[in-house]
């Protein structure tokens, strides 16, 4: 992650992580210098530059950190469900977290998506992450199949690919536009992950 062998761990790398991610939600990428960041942060400009060299970089390891925790979040929640129902609520559980308490990931993850039409190495590591995050999940999903639990509609990384687009999109409409009925929205997505994770008990749905 850094321009040097050197890693930032402890108080002041979360320091350093939240002030990027508050400040992306406040002014976007354009507006989060290092200076203010470093500002938030309560750290050095210099701080920054020796341990990320470019504001993109530091963006990527936010994001990283953000996502590791995000696939141990849900992989956990995962992991406990033991019905359909149950792995249904684990994914929305963690979208609805997003929406009322991590506008900031939404944010960045947009952000990041933008900048990395100008920079191979952003749009690199976005995908990554999205990789890490499908493959880790459709282990589950299809432990999840084999067990008796789940009925996949679709292959489980097609499936992930679908839930994470969507989750993404409804995201975004739901932050930017505050006219769009939230709960009928949700409901909605609510119907079809419902049908692309589906309960082996019941037999002959749509």
């Amino acid at each position: 992650m850094a321009v040097g062998t050197t890693s930032l761990e402890g108080e002041r790398a979360r320091r350093i992580v939240e002030a990027m991610r508050e400040s992306v939600a406040e002014v976007g990428i354009a507006g989060s210098t290092f200076e203010r960041v470093a500002a938030k942060a309560e750290v050095s400009r210099g701080l920054l530059h020796y341990y990320f060299g470019t504001k993109e970089r530091l963006l990527a390891e936010v994001i990283r950190r953000d996502t590791e925790i995000r696939i141990e979040t849900l992989g956990a929640a995962l992991l406990r469900a033991e019905s359909a129902e149950s792995v249904v609520a684990a994914f929305f559980s963690t979208f609805r977290e997003t929406l009322a308490e991590q506008r900031g990931y939404v944010y960045m993850v947009s952000e990041l998506f933008v900048a990395g039409r100008h920079s191979p190495e952003l749009k690199s590591r976005l995908g990554e992450l999205y990789s890490r995050a499908r493959a880790e999940f459709a282990d589950i999903l299809r432990q999840k199949e084999e067990h008796g639990i789940i009925s996949l509609r679709f292959e489980a990384e097609a499936t992930l690919a679908y839930l994470f687009a969507a989750g993404d999109g409804a995201s975004v409409q739901l932050l930017s536009d505050p006219t769009l009925d939230a709960e009928s929205t949700l409901e909605a997505s609510l119907a079809v992950t419902r049908f692309l994770i589906g309960d082996p008990s019941h037999t002959g749905d749509g």
